[in-house]
């Protein structure tokens, strides 16, 4: 079996935090080198409002690493009204979209509300053949501006934590470099397994919640821990 790629000829990845609702929190990890923050308006334990994401963007703007991370809110099939209505009180840069939106639906989003788009993918199952991979991608060519894959989960439709089979990645990161658009890995990560992942795979970046969480609630070590150990190579 062909071994992993050599990490020297690789970028370091990018590092996503999600599911941030503390101001004090994010003040207190703003020397950190983190690519983006995610803020999530799914209902969920980590669900916010508009006007608390718009007090999270304005403290990050004291970020003190250059550039400051891009901040995106992470939805589940919402309507573009919902979608207007918190832009219009919370200036995100991203939308990070959760649930069985159309190619078509990014495509406005993008176009009307002048914003980029993320589509997140569930992994179902691991072992899924490349060809069923590029059927669900393919008709989001154009239409998105970065794609996440997640644990697949029913009713949340990510976010569970779990991690899924990792040999489902090198599909969706062949897509991903065809046509020169990031890819997140989320699901189950934190500091334990994510020097694994960095080593075996070739990621743009990785995607962490519960993984720096203590007792349910961000942890400014456990993410300060994670950074570095994806940072420091």
């Amino acid at each position: 079996m062909q071994g992993p790629d050599k990490a020297e000829t690789r970028s370091v990845p990018k590092v996503k935090i999600c599911g941030l609702q503390s101001v004090e929190v994010l003040k207190s990890i703003v020397n950190l080198p983190v690519d983006y923050i995610g803020i999530v308006f799914a209902p969920s334990r980590r669900q916010v409002e508009a006007n608390q994401a718009a007090q999270l963007i304005l403290a990050s703007q004291a970020w003190e690493v250059d550039p400051r991370p891009l901040i995106a809110g992470v939805f589940v099939n919402p309507d573009f009204a919902e979608l207007k209505r918190v832009l219009s009180v919370a200036r995100l840069d991203i939308i990070q979209l959760h649930g069985q939106e159309t190619p078509q639906f990014c495509s406005e989003v993008r176009e009307k509300l002048r914003v980029q788009v993320y589509k997140a993918f569930a992994v179902k199952d691991a072992k899924e053949e490349p060809v069923n991979v590029l059927e669900r991608l393919q008709p989001y060519t154009g239409h998105v501006d970065g794609i996440l894959i997640d644990t697949y989960d029913p009713v949340t439709g990510g976010g569970t934590g779990q991690v899924f089979g990792w040999e489902a990645i090198p599909p969706y990161s062949a897509w991903a470099r065809e046509h020169n658009l990031p890819l997140l890995i989320a699901g189950g990560l934190h500091e334990g397994n994510v020097s694994e992942l960095i080593y075996k795979y070739d990621v743009y970046g990785v995607d962490i919640s519960s993984g720096v969480e203590t007792n349910g609630v961000k942890d400014p070590a456990r993410i300060q821990a994670f950074v570095e150990r994806v940072k420091t190579r």
